[in-house]
């Protein structure tokens, strides 16, 4: 009996002490942030990984800045070389089949995760979640309110300052301005903060709408520029949070007949250059992203951060242009 108790004993010390040891135990509060950093620094920063699958959650395939996303990334993939595979998804502006998707790349093992986020908070459990299996993830134009490896993004509060410049002077710093707003995205929130703080130094210009969400398609700039035709009997100018429902809104004043306005868009699509050529439409300048610059620049910095070398700032910003009529000629677009 003696050395039934002994046996017993030996053996709840060995388990108590292995428990107490566990690296990745993140039962206490406190140090639930240190386990979670010393897990990920040891599956991720290791020298001897290769990036070779990667995946790519974006907003929308059917608008051309994604798809251009995904051409950058599968660009600088073959440029690494290696095989590596590249699977870009599209959500439809939907939290549930975003956190869906990037909950697949994890489970798929995927090693590196390139997000567009369409909410910033509504993604955090999802991004932790891949982080925490030791996943590098990177945000692409709009922040998160999650940790990431790192963030890329244009610079969208410039985006809406110069567009929305463009608008005060060529108006004269006097008339009645719209925003067209879109998907309450960081991005789009920015962008409308950038326009807002420009026309705030012309006592002369109206803003008399800037909430109406155009939802980031020329099908809902249509339809919200319809609805706005037929509320204003006269629009001086109107700021399009991207080029998709600057174009739609160009359709609505065709529609409508109306020519006594014009449009500013943000983005530089093909969609807004084409529209940009046609003298008779009303669109007249965008905010000229690099959508696929972008994508390169989050693969290259993941590669970098799967061999363990980590970027010297986290959070990185590309500027943007101001692409008018005038200047059309010498723009390259996507």
């Amino acid at each position: 009996m003696k050395r039934i108790l002994l046996i017993v004993g030996i053996l709840g010390f060995t388990v108590v002490s292995c428990t107490n040891s566990t690296p990745n135990d993140n039962s206490a509060t406190n140090g639930t942030n240190t386990a979670t950093n010393t897990s990920l620094e040891t599956k991720v920063n290791s020298p001897n990984r290769k990036l070779q699958t990667i995946g790519v959650a974006l907003g929308d395939l059917g608008n051309p800045f994604y798809n251009a996303v995904q051409k950058g990334a599968e660009t600088e993939a073959k440029k690494i070389g290696g095989n590596i595979r590249v699977n870009a998804v599209s959500s439809g502006f939907d939290l549930n089949q975003q956190s869906n998707q990037i909950e697949n790349f994890t489970a798929a093992n995927t090693d590196l995760i390139i997000l567009s986020a369409v909410d910033k908070k509504g993604v955090k459990p999802v991004i932790d979640q891949a982080r925490l299996a030791g996943k590098v993830v990177i945000a692409l134009d709009s922040a998160v309110d999650a940790d990431v490896d790192a963030m890329i993004s244009s610079n969208n509060t410039q985006a809406g300052e110069i567009a929305c410049q463009y608008i005060a002077d060529r108006i004269k710093g006097q008339g009645s301005v719209v925003i067209l707003n879109g998907t309450p995205m960081d991005s789009i929130n920015q962008r409308v903060g950038g326009c807002e703080k420009s026309l705030s130094k012309y006592p002369g210009i109206k803003l008399i709408s800037k909430d109406q969400n155009a939802e980031g398609t020329r099908d809902g700039g249509l339809r919200v520029m319809s609805d706005l035709l037929t509320t204003f009997p006269k629009i001086d100018a109107v700021f399009a949070t991207n080029d998709q429902s600057g174009v739609g809104a160009d359709l609505a004043a065709r529609q409508a007949k109306r020519k006594e306005f014009f449009i500013v868009g943000v983005d530089g699509s093909p969609d807004a250059t084409k529209a940009m050529e046609d003298k008779d439409g009303v669109f007249a300048a965008t905010a000229a992203q690099n959508p696929a610059g972008m994508a390169e620049k989050a693969v290259q910095i993941g590669n970098d951060i799967i061999q363990g070398k980590k970027p010297e700032s986290p959070n990185i910003l590309i500027p943007v242009n101001l692409v008018t009529r005038e200047n059309l000629s010498r723009y390259k677009g996507w």
